[in-house]
Order: C-alpha cells, then sequence, then structure tokens
C-alpha cells in the first residue's frame, strides 16, 4: 500500500508493505540518487536489520552508527556522537540518512539529520508499532531536556516512510502495548469504527490478522491531520490527546517506568473521567477508554496524585503564557481543542 503526505515540495509517500525492509534501497532509489547514506539504529534494532536494510542499498556508500536503546538516548549528550559520525563520514547536504528503529531513534536521528549542515535527507524505517502508526509520519523530530520530554526540535520531513509490518514479530510484548496505546489513540479523536474494531478483539494476537490494516489506518488519520495542519497550530493538537498527562507521568519516574504508550493510555482515560465530570465529554466515555486499555494490557492509573504533575503540566509545550490548550473528545471518534489554564488539573485524588 503507497500513501502520499501531500505538503507541496516536502510531499513525500509512505510504503506499508510486509517484507519491504529487505527491498529497502529498491525503493530509496526512487527519491535518492547520491552515493553516500548513514544508517543509525540502536543496539536491538540493527542486528536484527541493520545487514538487511545496508545490503540493499546497492552502489551506494553506506556506514552505520549504532547507539544504545531506550529512552535516555533521546538527549542532548548523544548529538554529538551522531554529528561526529555523519562528519567522520564526510556527509555533504547531498547525501542521505536513514533512521532505522522506533521512535527514539527516528525522532534523535532526525533531529541530527534536520540540524547538521542546516538538514540532509531522512528516510524514516520505522521498526516499533508506536513508531510506524505515529511518530515516523509527520516530521516531528526532538530531543528531551532534563525538565521535560521533546522541548527541542523541528519540524522536519522526511524523504520516505518505509513501514514493514513483519519486522513487528521480533518486537517484545511490551513494545507492542507501547505502540496499542497510540493506535487506541486514533480510534479516539478521529474513528469510532477504530475503536469499536479494536474494543471487539479479546487481545493483540486476535487483532494481529488485520495488524497491516489498522496501521494503515492510523498512517492514514495521522496524514490527513498533518496535511490540514503541518506546524501544530490547529487541528494537529489533535493528536495529543492523552498526551498532556502522559508526558508528566514519564518525567516523574525518569523515563523508567511507564512507557509512552502506557502513559498515553493513562493520559487519555484520566483526562477523560476529568472532563466528564466537568460535563465536557460524554458520559460512558471514560469507562470505553479503560476497556480498550484492558483488553490490550495496558494500564489506566498510576497510582500518583494529581498535584505532583501540575508542575510539569506548567512545562508542556502547549502551556502557553498561562494558557494551556488540551484535547477532550466529545464523545468516542469526535474531539476537540478545549481552552484552559493549569486548573483544569488542580484537583485532589490519585490518578
Amino acid at each position: 500500500m503507497k500513501l502520499t503526505v501531500n505538503l507541496g515540495k516536502k510531499s513525500y509517500p509512505i510504503y506499508i508493505e510486509s517484507g519491504i525492509i529487505k527491498n529497502a534501497g529498491e525503493y530509496i532509489s526512487k527519491i535518492y540518487k547520491g552515493q553516500k547514506i548513514m544508517v543509525v539504529s540502536d543496539d536491538n534494532v540493527f542486528p536484527l536489520y541493520g545487514r538487511q536494510v545496508m545490503d540493499s542499498l546497492k552502489d551506494c556508500e553506506c556506514h552505520s552508527l549504532v547507539l544504545p536503546h531506550g529512552e535516555p538516548t533521546k538527549s542532548f549528550q548523544f548529538l554529538p556522537k551522531i554529528y561526529t559520525a555523519m562528519l567522520d563520514a564526510k556527509l555533504t547536504r547531498s547525501d542521505l540518512v536513514i533512521a532505522l528503529g522506533g521512535g527514539v531513534i527516528g525522532d534523535l536521528a532526525g533531529f541530527a539529520a534536520s540540524s547538521y549542515l542546516r538538514g540532509v535527507k531522512l528516510v524514516q524505517i520505522p521498526t516499533s508499532l508506536l513508531a510506524q502508526v505515529d511518530s515516523s509520519v509527520g516530521g516531528k523530530v526532538a530531543v528531551d531536556l532534563p525538565q521535560g520530554k521533546n522541548l527541542v526540535g523541528a519540524f522536519f520531513q522526511p524523504k520516505m516512510v518505509l513501514i514493514d509490518p513483519e519486522v513487528l514479530n521480533t518486537l517484545p510484548e511490551h513494545f507492542i502495548k507501547d505502540g496499542m496505546g497510540e493506535v487506541i489513540k486514533y480510534g479516539c479523536i478521529k474513528d469510532a469504527s477504530l475503536f469499536d474494531r479494536l474494543c471487539s478483539r479479546s487481545s493483540f494476537e486476535d487483532l494481529k490478522p488485520e495488524l497491516p490494516e489498522i496501521i494503515a489506518r492510523c498512517v492514514d488519520i495521522k496524514r490527513i491531520v498533518v496535511e490540514a495542519d503541518q506546524f501544530d497550530t490547529g487541528e494537529r493538537m489533535l493528536l495529543n490527546f492523552g498526551h498532556t498527562l502522559a508526558h508528566t507521568i514519564e518525567q516523574y519516574y525518569n523515563y523508567e517506568r511507564e512507557s509512552h504508550g502506557e502513559a498515553v493510555g493513562i493520559g487519555m482515560y484520566q483526562i477523560t473521567r476529568l472532563a466528564e465530570e466537568k460535563g465536557l465529554t460524554a458520559p460512558g466515555s471514560a469507562d470505553k477508554i479503560r476497556n480498550a486499555l484492558e483488553i490490550y494490557g495496558l494500564p489506566s492509573a498510576c497510582g500518583l496524585p494529581l498535584a505532583d504533575l501540575t508542575k510539569a503540566i506548567t512545562l508542556d509545550k502547549k502551556n502557553l503564557n498561562g494558557h494551556l490548550n488540551i484535547v477532550l473528545l466529545k464523545e468516542i471518534g469526535d474531539s476537540y481543542v478545549y481552552p484552559t489554564d493549569i486548573s483544569f488539573f488542580e484537583k485532589d485524588g490519585i490518578i
């Protein structure tokens, strides 16, 4: 399947196909005629798929950089390692970077590509479910700061995205759950029928035969939203459903407890529960979300006092001049941006 993100001169194709990773070079040759390629990956993914990708890049001078896996890698301390590897390989502005990995590698290698020599070409080959359905599409690249997640970044569209559902067979269960948090999000914000489809299955194994279709639907929703709002000033904010709380939960535990998708699940349920109490969301929506989370083994609570999280929320990128834009649901499948302030979360209780 081929989808196209239509952004004028910054348009790019997304290919979703089982086994595509072995033929990456054939697809990349459609958009890149140069000689030099840098593959950035991590120590989980590269041993599995690095050689396949590099062997497919015929007639190219290939270099690779393998970084430690995990969220702590998405920090400033690893940027010089990437820049040094690019300089050692003598990459120029006409060359190409491939981000081969999950969301951390996609964000980190993407940010390095966006800033090295003021920008070199980028191809995303996402290998986690979360990266396939969400972070590899749309051109957001970033690194974390100690004060919060994704606080330094850029909008930098790739030249191509190659999605291979087969690679998910080697993904540990923990990362499947991680991705399902974002899959459920897409149903919540834009597609009640997708949400119902997810809830009609008993587990991820039950859903697995339909995974290519599910991935394609999530990517298509993101494509439509990004085309309408490339720079995150309007409708694209809807993609942040659950993220205001999620980012603060991740940060509170130094990214060592809940994964991103697990934190998004908690954030979606808890913010919907608060919104229901305020009459801003249709009754019963939070229970539906909790049911979906339970099917796919995701938590709906983290056991923290809500008051402990409000300080971090004030540093959120969506908090502008004391005004906070949060994403709420009218009902499942219908979302909206709700302007408020930190008082929305100032409530006693454990979430």
